[in-house]
């Protein structure tokens, strides 16, 4: 019992110490409490009356921004009705201004009105007065409007081309006479220093037979040799009755020598039958080749050119065996090719073009019959093919155009000329030479005022009479022209024609 006294003692001391303790702890929290609360609304006090001092502060700034914002804007509608009042001024005086102009313009409108009431009635006067005039003159001169006026225009037009032709002629006599000295000069001097050999060979396609027998060896039994020849020859071989001969017909020239070579062989060895025939033509074309090679070589060679692709030397090769009007054209390019260099020389352009240019200006012959279109402009893309440079290209396709592109191509004309025309660098058919000394003179005679006209000359020079009352020395200068143009229109021809105009007055009295 004792000890539960001590325990219950116990434990109401503790709950005694316990509760003296919250109290306690109670009073000195709301001591500390109320502390917090004072200074809390001590401070709230504070930020009040600063929020109040803001607020007057605030409101003071507000009514002077107001007031500062009233005063701008009624500046802004004093100027803003200041402006207003200037536009109204200025509108009324556009009005006043518009109000005048209107009456102007109203007045000038019946004043244009009038005018044209009197420029149609002076109008219809001057009409009237010019058919009146018209039909006075009509009377006088007893022809009508039309004819008179054809008459008037056909005047003028003979005026104007006297006038022309004079101009003309005076050009030509002096651009004669500052061109013609140099030109001799420049092709004397090419001349000189050229000494080359007449052109006397032409190719032939004949093969010489030791007797008539071997004729019917070629034929052979039944025509079999024969078409063996043709056949691996690509000729057509004619057996006449020309004794001691054969001839060979083929449009390419190479062909033909090859057919040539191998038939003489053939005849030299004796043994003719299908396939010897064809063993000769290997060996045949094996040998043109090579000459065709060595030639295409020596005439670079003999030229001076380089820079050519040996393709295109091939090409230039077969030429050997091409003519032209019974000139070689291998030669004649040699020849032309020199010629040109020369004149270049002189006249101070691109030598070396020059020189080539000539040296190829006729390559397109070597394949004109295996290619359609003139031979220039054959020769002008074998030249673009094979690299050619474009001056020379342009030289090789413009040796037969009007326009000429450069000096280069002048020179290689010239030089193809003079190459041409010297003599025996070219023989004709005497029937085609006929025809074509005919062909001239008919053209110079289909002109108006022209008496007579002669070819002389190979036909390089056409002399014409002219009858001197229809053509005078100013006409006759343009006649000339005229006949030129038409002469290059119409004909083909080598090298160039002279045209010569010759108008002759002759006054014959008899004494009796």
């Amino acid at each position: 019992m004792s000890g539960i006294a001590l325990i219950l003692t116990l434990l109401v001391s503790v709950l005694a110490a316990l509760s003296l303790g919250i109290v306690a702890g109670l009073l000195v929290r709301r001591t500390f409490v109320g502390r917090q609360v004072e200074e809390a609304e001590h401070r709230a006090a504070l930020l009040v009356e600063e929020a109040e001092q803001r607020r007057k502060a605030l409101e003071l700034e507000a009514k002077e921004e107001a007031l500062r914002l009233r005063s701008s804007a009624e500046a802004e509608v004093r100027e803003r009705r200041q402006q207003v009042q200037q536009q109204e001024r200025r509108v009324a005086q556009r009005e006043e201004n518009l109000e005048r102009r209107s009456g102007t313009m109203d007045r000038k409108e019946q004043e244009i009105s009038a005018q044209e009431k009197r420029v149609e009635a002076l109008r219809e006067e001057q009409d009237q007065l010019k058919e009146k005039a018209v039909r006075e003159l009509e009377a006088v001169a007893g022809l009508p409007q039309s004819e008179a006026r054809g008459i008037v225009f056909k005047r003028a037009e003979d005026e104007s081309q006297l006038e022309i032709a004079k101009h003309y002629f005076e050009l030509d006599q002096q651009y004669k006479e500052e061109a013609s000295e140099k030109a001799r000069k420049y092709i004397s001097l090419a001349i000189q220093r050229l000494a080359s050999d007449v052109v006397s060979e032409s190719t032939i396609a004949t093969v010489a037979l030791p007797n008539d027998e071997m004729k019917g060896r070629l034929i052979g039994r039944e025509g079999r040799n024969i078409r063996a020849i043709e056949q691996a020859l690509g000729v057509d071989l004619i057996i006449d009755d020309t004794p001691e001969a054969v001839s060979i017909s083929c449009f390419d020239p190479v062909r033909r020598e090859v057919s040539r070579i191998a038939i003489k062989n053939l005849v030299q060895d004796g043994r003719i039958h299908p396939t010897r025939v064809e063993e000769m033509a290997k060996k045949a074309e094996e040998e043109v080749e090579q000459t065709i090679k060595e030639a295409g070589n020596q005439a670079v060679f003999d030229a001076g050119v380089r820079g050519i692709n040996p393709d295109l030397i091939k090409l230039l090769g077969r030429l050997k065996y091409r003519t032209s009007y019974g000139g070689n054209v291998l030669q004649h390019s040699v020849e032309a090719s020199l010629l040109a260099g020369m004149i270049a020389a002189e006249m101070g352009a691109d030598e070396q073009t020059a020189r080539m240019g000539a040296l190829l200006h006729d390559i397109g012959k070597a394949l004109s019959h295996e290619f359609e279109g003139p031979h220039a402009e054959i020769g002008g893309e074998m030249a673009a093919k094979y690299g050619i440079p474009e001056p020379v290209r342009r030289a090789i396709m413009e040796h037969h155009d009007e326009d000429k592109g450069s000096i280069e191509a002048f020179v290689v004309v010239a030089a193809d000329a003079i190459s041409s025309a010297r003599p025996g660098a070219r023989k004709d058919t005497l029937e085609r030479y006929v025809q074509r000394l005919e062909a001239l003179e008919e053209v110079a005679k289909s002109f108006q005022g022209v008496e007579k006209c002669y070819a002389i000359q190979a036909g390089r020079e056409v002399r014409i009479m002219v009858k001197p009352d229809e053509i005078d020395d100013v006409s006759a200068s343009k006649l000339a022209r005229d006949i030129t143009k038409k002469i290059q229109e119409k004909l083909v021809f080598p090298g160039q024609i002279k045209v010569v105009v010759i108008r002759e007055t002759r006054s014959v009295e008899y004494a009796r």
